[in-house]
């Protein structure tokens, strides 16, 4: 569908993008960095397919998932959080080395941000990675003169699934909830947006754990953001 077809024929005045797996496949990038941490601990390196199941949450809960070597991962014992901060500070230190190593912007992506803009739309990112390598990323990528608001998985104090970080952008924005859109790619996203009350497009190419992300009730699924055009 296309993206007017929400907004009774108009464009919205606001659009909140995740970043990871919307935008920016940066899977390749998190991989390295997860696998060179295990490394470092003596275990055996995850993969980027196994990887690529475990992002979307965030950095913390993706090294929970790289230690238990699952996504359903099971909650920490004291020794188990002692490894844990160990692990997070490695793969922090590692990811500053890979971010931007290996990802690229997908397909129709860039046009869909150039389009907004054009059309007057104020755009923010709102994703779950730390602002350390948020920033970074989209600079490193062409993609930071698009968005006047960056919100980071450390920005407030909760992260998606929680609203929080959407209401903070559109109301940063000066949007409302009936011309605002998220676009994102996983359950975190549809779940945020549900409970912020905004409409919701997810895209069929990125992180949902492995699930097919049309199950998540979004208010469209595309395969390229293009196809909102």
């Amino acid at each position: 569908m296309k993206l007017t077809e929400l907004f009774d024929g108009h464009w919205p005045d606001v659009a909140l993008f995740d970043l990871d797996g919307t935008l920016v496949d940066s899977a390749p990038d998190l991989a390295a960095a997860v696998d060179r941490t295990l490394e470092q601990l003596g275990r055996e390196p995850a993969g980027l397919e196994r990887v690529r199941q475990w992002v979307g949450h965030g950095s913390p809960i993706l090294m929970r998932r790289a230690l238990a070597g699952r996504a359903d991962w099971e909650p920490a014992s004291t020794v188990d959080d002692t490894l844990f901060n160990d692990a997070l500070a490695l793969f922090f230190t590692n990811y500053q080395q890979f971010n931007g190593q290996h990802a690229v912007v997908y397909p129709g992506a860039e046009a869909c941000l150039q389009a907004l803009a054009e059309h007057g739309c104020r755009l923010a990112v709102v994703t779950n990675k730390p602002e350390q390598f948020t920033g970074p990323l989209l600079r490193q990528l062409g993609l930071a003169k698009y968005f006047r608001l960056v919100v980071g998985g450390d920005t407030l104090s909760t992260k998606k699934p929680d609203p929080a970080p959407l209401h903070y952008a559109m109301k940063t924005l000066q949007g409302s909830p009936n011309r605002t859109v998220m676009v994102g790619d996983s359950a975190a996203d549809v779940s945020a947006a549900r409970a912020a009350g905004l409409p919701c497009i997810a895209v069929t190419y990125g992180y949902n754990f492995g699930k097919p992300v049309q199950a998540l009730e979004a208010d469209a699924v595309v395969d390229s953001l293009s196809e909102l055009l």
